[in-house]
C-alpha cells in the first residue's frame, strides 16, 4: 500500500509550489512512495499524487494483478492494454480527478515522449517535480536509518573478507564475483550497483566497467561496491595495494585519506553540502592534484544508490538530521593510477556518523 505519511508531506510541498498533481514514474521514487517494485520496461506505469493527498495508479494490464496485491483494494487503479495506449487510463481517471488544464509535475522516470503525449491530451503545463520528491526522500526516518546502518555493516564485512582473497594472478572479474558472493553471504539482498574492481592503470577511471585485467605482484586496486538490505543501499570504496607501493602512491594515498577524513569531520547539521565538498577539495588542490579530483565529493543514498543530497561545489543545501550521503574524494592520474576512499555518512543527533568502519589505513597485501 501507499506510504500515506510521505504522500501527505509531498502534497504539502506541491501546494507550496502551486502544483496540482505529480506523476511518479517507475523508478526508486515509485518504490519509495508506493512500496511497489518499479518493474522496469517500456510500458508506462506510475503513481499520480494530487496536492490534497489523494492518489491513484496507472498500470498496464500486464502488471495489474501484482499491482493490486501490493496497493490493496482501496487504491484506484486505471488499466490500459497494449492495443490502447496509456492515455486511455488518464482519460478514465480524468472523469473522477479532473486532470485537464492543470500544472503537472513529473519525476525523472517519465520520458519526454510520454510527457509530450500527456501534454497534448490533458492540455496542461508540465514542470519538473524531481526536487519535490527529493525533499521528502532526503530525510530518513528511524526505520530507514536502521536499514542503511545494516547495509553498511554488511559491506564492512565483505571488505574485510575480500582483502584476504586478493592475490597476484587472479583477475578483476574473480574479485568482483567474490565480492558479490560475500555481500550475499553476509545478508545482502542484492547488489546496489555493479561492483567496480579497477586495478593498475584502470584505477584512474573512476567508473571503470571492465574486469579482464590480471592482478600483478605490485599493483593498486580500487574496490567500489555495495548491497541492498530491506531495499536500502550501501556503497563503499577502499584502495588496496598488492606488494609494496611506490613512494608516489604512498603520497597520493595519504592525500586522499586526509581529504576523506576532513570532509567527514565537516559533515554536521548546519554545514552545507558545498562546505563538505570544499573540505575535501581544498586538501587535494593544496597538494597540487586539484585537476585530478574530477568528481563531486559525494551523493545521497537510500533506496537508490545515487539520490539527494549531492555533495558538490555550488550546493548551498544545509545538512539536516536524517540525511545520508557518501564522502568519496579521489585522485585519478590518467595512464598511471587512481585512488578513492569512500564511506557513507548519516547525519544523526546533529553530527555525521560513519556507516562504514572498515580500516582506511594503507592496506598492503604481501
Amino acid at each position: 500500500m501507499v506510504w500515506q505519511k510521505k504522500i501527505d508531506k509531498l502534497a504539502e510541498v506541491m501546494k507550496e509550489n502551486d502544483v496540482d498533481f505529480l506523476i511518479i514514474g517507475a523508478d526508486t521514487d515509485l518504490e519509495y512512495f508506493a512500496r511497489i517494485n518499479s518493474w522496469e520496461g517500456e510500458r508506462f506505469k506510475g503513481l499520480v499524487v494530487l496536492n490534497n493527498g489523494q492518489h491513484f495508479y496507472i498500470s498496464p494490464e500486464l502488471y495489474y494483478e501484482e499491482t493490486r496485491e501490493v496497493l490493496g483494494e482501496e487504491e484506484d487503479i486505471y488499466q490500459w492494454g497494449d492495443g490502447e495506449g496509456f492515455l486511455k487510463a488518464f482519460k478514465e481517471a480524468d472523469k473522477k480527478y479532473d486532470l485537464r488544464n492543470k500544472v503537472i509535475a513529473v519525476n525523472q522516470a517519465v520520458t519526454a515522449v510520454e510527457m509530450l503525449e500527456m501534454k497534448k491530451e490533458l492540455n496542461s503545463n508540465f514542470i519538473s517535480g524531481q526536487d519535490f520528491v527529493s525533499q521528502i526522500r532526503m530525510i530518513k526516518d528511524k526505520t530507514e536509518r536502521k536499514y542503511l546502518k545494516k547495509a553498511g555493516a554488511i559491506a564492512d564485512k565483505a571488505a574485510a573478507d575480500i582483502v584476504e582473497f586478493i592475490k597476484p594472478g587472479i583477475t578483476e572479474r574473480d574479485i568482483k564475483e567474490k565480492i558479490k558472493e560475500l555481500l550475499l553471504e553476509h545478508g545482502g539482498e542484492s547488489l546496489s550497483f555493479e561492483t567496480i574492481v579497477a586495478s593498475g592503470p584502470n584505477s584512474s577511471k573512476p567508473h571503470y566497467n571492465n574486469d579482464k585485467r590480471v592482478i600483478e605482484k605490485q599493483d593498486v586496486i580500487v574496490l567500489d561496491f555495495g548491497c541492498k538490505y530491506k531495499g536500502y543501499c550501501s556503497d563503499m570504496s577502499r584502495t588496496v595495494f598488492v606488494g609494496e607501493p611506490t613512494e608516489e602512491m604512498k603520497k597520493v594515498y595519504e592525500i586522499v585519506l586526509k581529504a576523506n577524513r576532513k570532509a567527514e569531520k565537516a559533515a554536521n547539521v548546519g554545514s552545507t553540502a558545498e562546505e563538505v565538498d570544499l573540505a575535501a577539495r581544498n586538501i587535494i588542490e593544496e597538494a597540487g592534484y586539484g585537476e585530478n579530483f574530477i568528481n563531486r565529493t559525494g551523493h545521497g543514498i537510500g533506496r537508490a544508490v545515487h539520490e539527494g543530497p549531492f555533495i558538490k561545489n555550488g550546493n548551498k543545501l544545509e545538512l539536516k538530521d536524517g540525511m545520508a550521503f557518501s564522502v568519496e574524494p579521489g585522485i585519478y592520474i590518467p595512464g598511471k593510477f587512481g585512488m578513492r576512499v569512500e564511506d557513507i555518512i548519516l547525519i544523526e543527533d546533529g553530527k555525521g556518523q560513519k556507516l562504514n568502519n572498515y580500516n582506511k589505513e594503507m592496506i598492503v597485501i604481501k
